[in-house]
């Protein structure tokens, strides 16, 4: 099927573009931020009282936003994009041309989720628990930019649903992209949703953010066979292990450590 036309550019207002890309990730955020405030806010979902309030977790978005987009980039340099970059500097800030990683983004957010935790006094792996429960949202629109903007497209594929996109030669492909909307946004929230609301998963620090962790591996090791390697890197190994694979291996292995931990540990009181 052919790809649908669909310009990245949204609308423009002077000679500023918004792009669809942008709108994702602002709506992303916000929508998390709202389902966020929503599990603050259930006194059920807590063994105790919740670990943060309304204003701290309204005060972390500035933090979590930064995280994400300076994350998300130097991680898409160092993992994707190192050599262009150390051959022309001035790449590294051309964000026009698009360049985000997911393994990047999640550093950044990490680091800024600790230094927002030991600054106000909150429990970190708490704190950790509330943004995995959230990510898989902005993860489904990330998912769906890239569709619209026609990049990160999949393998070559005869399937009745395959894609010919206009800058990937005149062949079908796996449109990837919306395999990773629909396991790592769609199908990773309602795993988590469920752990939570019928569970009580939140009652045992560490579960959910384990719960995403290896999830979210789970779901990009089995998209990336369907998915084109970038064509910097190609295949790592035997024409089948891909970056994005590498980089999800540690966390499978950490997300069912933290999974683990959690289970063993005595839940937090009442």
């Amino acid at each position: 099927m052919p790809y649908p036309e669909i310009d990245p550019i949204a609308f423009s207002i002077g000679p500023v573009a918004v792009h669809w890309y942008g709108i994702a990730y602002v709506v992303g955020i916000m929508l998390g931020w709202l389902y966020a405030r929503r599990l603050v806010e259930t006194p059920r979902l807590w063994a105790g009282d919740a670990p943060l309030t309304r204003v701290q977790l309204d005060d972390f978005l500035v933090w979590a936003a930064v995280g994400i987009i300076l994350g998300g980039r130097i991680g898409y340099i160092l993992f994707y994009d190192f050599p262009n970059v150390a051959a022309d500097p001035l790449r590294a800030v051309q964000v026009w041309n698009g360049g985000m990683s997911f393994h990047g983004g999640l550093a950044g957010t990490t680091l800024a989720m600790i230094l927002f935790a030991r600054r106000n006094g909150i429990a970190v792996w708490s704190l950790f628990d509330i943004v995995a429960a959230v990510v898989p949202i902005g993860l489904f629109f990330g998912r769906i930019a890239n569709f619209v903007n026609g990049e990160l497209w999949g393998r070559l594929s005869d399937a009745p649903w395959a894609v010919i996109f206009p800058e990937a030669g005149p062949f079908a492909r796996h449109p990837s992209q919306l395999y990773e909307a629909g396991l790592e946004g769609i199908v990773l929230l309602i795993v988590l949703a469920i752990a939570i609301y019928r569970f009580g998963a939140l009652k045992r620090p560490g579960f959910v953010t384990g719960l995403f962790v290896a999830g979210y591996a789970l779901s990009r090791i089995t998209v990336e066979f369907f998915r084109e390697p970038d064509p910097q890197l190609g295949y790592l190994l035997g024409g089948w292990l891909t970056m994005g694979m590498l980089l999800s291996l540690p966390m499978l292995v950490l997300g069912l450590w933290a999974i683990a931990r959690a289970r063993a540990a005595r839940p937090a009181s009442a």
